[in-house]
């Protein structure tokens, strides 16, 4: 039964490149897949856009395609990724220039478009799971994707795209891709579909399943991860599934660590819902079978419901922030008096919040005091953040903290403050046959 290798280089923008590389060169690939782009991700990067019709894609995508390419061509290794965020067709030219300057004739870069539905958002009246409708918005809505499924990126592939760019697609979905490409699963073969997803589930997340974000130590030690090796699937036609890593890279692959990957994220294990099938892990088994080596197997799959996610990025407010350090005997009390002295600057002069935090990082900024109780550290570190409708009166936020300099408790130092605009995200629907992917190829 055909086998086909695909590596995980990336679980998120600013992952690491370097895991990527050891993949491209050494994992035995059929294809390499960058998994670079969050719901807020997509929001900035389509703000970027508006400013710049030039940018709006991944701004490691060059990095990533210098380093990688050159041995994915020599090994024969196809590449997926949505690092194309709000301007796949702009990064497919960035990739085929790269190509090019690298001295690669001849390959050809898919960008998949489509998932851009800011039009049809901000003329609908959708539910949003924040509340209200997507009309509340208004002018406020800077981005609307909808989830694309992995139809298009199959196509693509099937086209001779060597690398294949696209926007918003479900994360499984990219992995999912290369296997209805490779092995002709049928758009309605809900079980296979759902090993798919579940392969590009436990994939998505790059160094997740190989020990990142899993170590604890005493409780899960964790060897090398300084040099964390990223995942390899070997999916087999039928669907089923082995996780490994390129041998003496760092990390583990285990079941603990393919157990915590396969609850990530997901609310019920029964009804994984993506845009191209109804995922059902509910009866998944998974096996060591070797060092670093796990099977999984039993996911099955259900009709999808015909509609897909939409992503929507909207100017929700500004925020302030200050923060600033208390060392020595009396720390604690010095910072909390600190924060007392903000709070009622704040409401003397006025400043106009819809929202206040202020914490003592290292004491209760993560539980609160009620969970926090403990000795007394030497050290802390104030921090106060104010939400506002306007960036001038949330500036006032930090300026207040950092007047405490001068104006505050004895011995505070290392004073910071910033403001910025909150792109915020909330999710809505769309009908799937309103929502059209295309496909441009380019070639170096």
């Amino acid at each position: 039964m055909r086998t086909i290798r695909i590596g995980a280089g990336a679980g998120y923008s600013g992952d690491r490149i370097e895991p990527a590389v050891e993949l491209a060169e050494h994992g035995e690939l059929d294809y390499l897949v960058f998994e670079c782009l969050a719901e807020r991700t997509i929001a900035l990067a389509q703000a970027a856009k508006l400013k710049d019709p030039s940018s709006g894609y991944d701004p490691l995508l060059a990095a990533r395609m210098k380093a990688v390419l050159p041995a994915c061509r020599a090994n024969g290794v196809r590449i997926v990724t949505n690092m194309g965020a709000a301007n796949p067709v702009a990064a497919a030219e960035a990739t085929r220039t790269i190509a090019r300057q690298l001295g690669l004739q001849g390959v050809k870069v898919a960008a998949v478009t489509g998932d851009d539905v800011l039009k049809e958002t901000r003329e609908s009246a959708a539910a949003l799971d924040v509340g209200g409708t997507t009309h509340d918005l208004g002018n406020r809505i800077v981005s609307a994707n909808a989830y694309l499924g992995g139809g298009a990126i199959a196509q693509a592939l099937a086209a001779g795209a060597d690398i294949v760019i696209t926007g918003r697609a479900a994360d499984p979905s990219l992995f999912l891709g290369p296997l209805l490409h490779e092995f002709g699963w049928a758009l309605d073969d809900w079980p296979l579909l759902g090993k798919g997803i579940l392969a590009g589930h436990l994939l998505e997340c790059a160094g997740q399943i190989t020990g990142g974000y899993f170590a604890d130590p005493g409780h899960k030690d964790v060897a090398g991860l300084a040099r964390l090796g990223f995942p390899i699937g070997e999916v087999r036609e039928d669907g089923d599934l082995v996780i490994t890593k390129v041998a003496g890279s760092g990390g583990a692959v285990t079941a603990a660590t393919v157990k915590e990957q396969l609850l990530y994220e997901i609310h019920d294990p029964a009804r994984y819902y993506q845009p191209d099938v109804i995922a059902d892990f509910s009866q998944v088994r998974v096996e060591e079978i070797a060092p670093d080596r796990v099977r999984i197997t039993g996911a099955t799959g259900h009709p999808k419901t015909g509609e897909l996610k939409v992503s929507v990025g909207y100017v929700d407010s500004y925020v302030g922030e200050g923060q600033i350090s208390y060392a020595g005997p009396g720390a604690v009390a010095r910072g909390r008096l600190a924060l007392d002295i903000v709070r009622e600057r704040l409401a003397l002069v006025g400043v106009k919040l819809s929202e206040l935090r202020a914490d003592l990082i290292g004491v209760d900024a993560l539980h609160g005091d009620q969970l926090s109780a403990g000795p007394e550290p030497y050290e802390v570190r104030v921090r106060v953040a104010g939400r506002a409708e306007t960036l001038a009166e949330a500036m006032r936020v930090g300026e207040e903290v950092e007047t405490l300099y001068t104006n505050g408790p004895a011995g505070g130092g290392g004073a910071w403050k910033s403001a910025r605009e909150v792109i915020a995200v909330a999710s809505s629907f769309i009908p799937q046959a309103q929502v059209a992917p295309a496909i441009q190829i380019v070639e170096s």
